[in-house]
């Protein structure tokens, strides 16, 4: 299935509480669990004021549509097309 991610603008997200935190995922999850086996939370990178989540699902749809459900933005989604490190030079 692809993977896509998610950005999301949040003002303030980097300076959000443990409490917030954990809020903010049971959401999603509860989400997640309504939708099915379609989509999958991968993980998400905080800064200052952005998410970037990375979910796997079968079409960007289903990502708005758990944008939409959750209450939380999807600004900006794109399909991964590949992963670059440093073993990529070998």
């Amino acid at each position: 299935m692809p993977k896509f991610m998610i950005e999301r603008e949040i003002p303030g997200a980097g300076d959000m509480s443990q409490k917030e935190r954990q809020g903010g995922a049971a959401m999603s999850n509860e989400v997640i669990d309504k939708l099915g086996n379609q989509i999958q939370w991968v993980h998400s990178y905080l800064t200052q004021n952005k998410f970037y989540c990375v979910y796997i699902a079968p079409d960007a749809d289903i990502i708005l549509q758990h944008a939409e459900m959750s209450g939380f933005p999807a600004d900006r989604v794109e399909e991964v097309r590949g992963l670059l490190d440093s073993t990529t030079a070998q």
